[in-house]
């Protein structure tokens, strides 16, 4: 194992897990890899847990999205976190959160960095990184992330490693480690396509700084792979009409642009529905490469890959890692406010696809907050790409429990996406083009084209009534939120007495 440590002083730092997550000080700020599950801490941070059972301990960690192996719930239950940010995914960690225990910062994944860099966020005290092996520049070779490592090895006081064995030497190549420089002295980035690399190959720290490295044998926690449903399916269906359609039009080729997909069910459905299509090189700039991305490569239709992670099941992961050599030249992980940031999206002309837990009428999208108050994962990287992209598409069921909420609305409870940053919306009832569309002829085109029949007729009454009372983007204030309110009061957003006309 020591051969992974190819700078020879560094050797000596060889220590336990319990031993090395000693410097970690009650009220200090840790910075940690780890982006969607991969490339996670799989040592400190479980120790940190196990320590925080008998000491009085309280931390804010940084990371790049979320862990794996129930890490972040580990964490929670020990009552070790007092803030947590950017992103997370875990039930425990969840409810610690919406009942006011932890503190959480849910934040553009391309601005964690940015804030650190520009010293409007707390310094890091410790960073945990994992990695391949050491190089003997005392570098560090990453895993299957770079998320914010990049930024933590260079800003933290302390860096601990962890050395993860499972993970094959010849990851090195992977890789893309750029990092731009400070204001005022930033300047271009130079990416003009998917597969530009433009950086090294491993994330440089000063060897200085490191105090404590750890070995690990751990494979990343598998992703929650769906098979495509009914729901999901229809919507993979007319997504892929539209872009045939775009393609008949002249407005793209059968090469579409960069995708961009957010994590899920449903992205991976829509990708999936591109094997049997006829868009071929296609090519992804996006923030996590799933199942579907290898898929596809695997298939021919996806010639290139470049995101900040690696979030894929079981067989996925053995499937990738055991066969670098098959896989190495077509996708390439960068940190992630390379992967996430504005320019480069708006430059590549990315089609960004992401996931909405609702949307109104006119557009306004809701990726983060259940009945507006409780946090389910955090907006991730949906709003770098959707702000940014040269088409921004929400997809989401028209209906879920039971055709009991409905998934469009009146007004949304909790705007994460203005009406300004959504071109498409697509339930599996169906699509709605929104460009070049004011508010008005949003909301019918949306009520035609994505509601579900059980509330469509009260949706249309909801808008004419609204449209009556007059404004540019007519509503009706006191019924705006009633379909929230009379689910949470009878289980059910639809509608048992008549809706009376406004006076």
């Amino acid at each position: 194992m020591l051969e992974r440590i190819r700078l020879e002083s560094l050797r000596q730092k060889v220590t336990t897990a319990e031993n090395a997550v000693k410097m970690i000080k009650d009220g200090m700020t840790i910075g940690s890899s780890g982006f969607t599950k991969a490339g996670d801490s799989k040592a400190i941070l479980p120790a940190l847990a196990e320590r925080g059972k008998t000491e009085d301990l309280k931390v804010t960690l940084m990371t790049g999205a979320s862990l794996g192996h129930g890490t972040d719930g580990k964490l929670a239950e020990a009552n070790v976190l007092r803030k947590r940010m950017p992103f997370q995914v875990d039930p425990i960690l969840r409810n610690k959160i919406n009942n006011g225990e932890i503190l959480f910062i849910d934040q553009h994944l391309s601005e964690s960095a940015e804030l650190l860099h520009t010293k409007n966020l707390q310094s890091i005290d410790v960073a945990v990184i994992e990695a391949a092996y050491i190089e003997r520049d005392g570098s560090i070779v990453p895993t299957t992330s770079v998320g914010n490592s990049v930024t933590f090895a260079a800003l933290a006081k302390k860096v601990i490693i962890e050395i993860n064995t499972e993970v094959p030497e010849e990851v090195y190549g992977i890789h893309d480690i750029y990092q731009a420089e400070d204001y005022p002295y930033r300047n271009v980035i130079p990416i003009v396509a998917p597969w530009n690399k433009i950086g090294r190959k491993s994330i440089p720290v000063d060897p200085n700084k490191i105090e404590a490295i750890v070995f690990t044998n751990l494979k990343d926690s598998p992703a929650d792979i769906a098979e495509p449903d009914e729901k999901t399916t229809a919507i993979a269906k007319h997504l892929l009409r539209f872009f045939e359609n775009e393609v008949q039009l002249g407005r793209l080729t059968d090469r579409l642009l960069p995708l961009q997909a957010g994590i899920g069910k449903v992205a991976n459905a829509v990708l999936t529905g591109f094997k049997d299509s006829n868009f071929y090189d296609l090519t992804m700039f996006s923030e996590v490469l799933q199942d579907s991305t290898f898929d596809l490569i695997d298939s021919g239709k996806l010639s290139f890959a470049s995101a900040s992670s690696i979030t894929v099941s079981k067989d996925c992961y053995e499937r990738v890692l055991g066969n670098l050599s098959k896989y190495k030249e077509k996708f390439v992980l960068r940190p992630q406010n390379i992967s996430n940031t504005p320019g480069l999206i708006r430059r590549l002309g990315v089609i960004a696809i992401n996931t909405a837990i609702e949307f109104d009428i006119y557009g306004n999208v809701n990726s983060t907050h259940i009945g507006g108050t409780k946090i389910m994962n955090g907006i991730g990287g949906s709003g770098d790409f959707a702000r940014n992209a040269y088409l921004s598409i929400f997809v989401t069921q028209a209906a879920s429990k039971g055709n009991n909420i409905s998934h469009v609305l009146p007004m949304v409870s909790h705007t994460d996406h203005t009406e300004h940053d959504v071109d498409i919306l697509v339930t599996d009832v169906g699509l709605a083009d929104l460009r070049g569309l004011a508010p008005r002829e949003r909301a019918q085109k949306i009520i035609d084209n994505c509601v579900h029949p059980d509330y469509r007729e009260e949706l249309q009454s909801y808008f004419d009534r609204a449209c009556e009372r007059g404004g540019h983007t007519p509503h009706l204030l006191e019924e705006a939120f009633s379909w929230h309110l009379r689910f949470s009061e009878t289980g059910s957003m639809k509608q048992t007495t008549a809706v009376e006309a406004p006076n």
